[in-house]
């Protein structure tokens, strides 16, 4: 099965050129599903899933071009997912298309092609190094969870917009609750703030506005986190 490092078996249905260019397609079109997906998604793209959906596509194709009509191939790789699959929470999308990268790269050695396995590693760690280093996909600023508290009598959407427009690049109300018996309210968002943003100068504007009452900025705090 292995006679040489530089061979493939009798019964490779694709040269290497041909695998190069499916890998080169199915990055291009990765790449343009991504800009999509990021036009579709301005106010809160998802770093990891940009990166998955370029990558994805082009590991998708290895294992496609790797399994071909093989009946007996389709089913151990059935049978190796199942071992591998995740029985905890889901993790970063980009983890997981790691996860399926090497399992690409394991049914080609598996299989003998070591030279394709060889070009499939080069290429797409070269695409995620060249990816990382352009900052592709990623916000200019930094994600944070705001908590601010308002008096009932005070206009909430046209008093803070300015504050938050000139500090952030993006910003999500997400959720509204009174306190206090009905006295206050606190309006929880989810900011991008400017890279050059000034956190104390934005907290001493918002403090301005909502009269001194309690404000909360919370850095690298989940979306989902009241």
């Amino acid at each position: 099965m292995f006679e040489s490092i530089f061979a493939t078996t009798p019964d490779a249905t694709f040269t290497a050129f041909e695998l190069l260019s499916a890998l080169a397609a199915a990055l291009l079109l990765g790449l343009l599903i991504s800009f999509v997906y990021l036009r579709t998604h301005r106010d809160e793209p998802l770093y990891g899933f940009i990166i998955t959906l370029v990558i994805l596509p082009a590991i998708v194709t290895v294992i496609i071009m790797m399994v071909g009509n093989n009946i007996a191939r389709a089913f151990s790789l059935a049978g190796a997912f199942a071992i591998i699959r995740f029985r905890s929470a889901p993790g970063d999308p980009k983890n997981i298309a790691y996860v399926l990268f090497t399992m690409a790269v394991g049914l080609a050695t598996g299989m003998g092609y070591l030279l394709y396995a060889a070009i499939i590693t080069v290429v797409l760690c070269v695409a995620m190094v060249v990816i990382d280093l352009t900052h592709f996909g990623q916000p200019k600023g930094s994600k944070k969870l705001l908590k601010i508290t308002i008096p009932e009598d005070m206009d909430y959407q046209d008093a803070l917009s300015g504050v938050l427009e000139r500090f952030t690049t993006t910003y999500t109300l997400q959720r509204i609750k009174t306190t206090n018996l009905g006295s206050l309210y606190q309006l929880i968002y989810t900011v991008t703030t400017k890279s050059d943003c000034d956190e104390k100068a934005f907290i001493d504007e918002l403090r301005c506005r909502n009269g001194n009452l309690t404000i909360t900025l919370a850095f690298n705090a989940p979306t989902g986190e009241f």
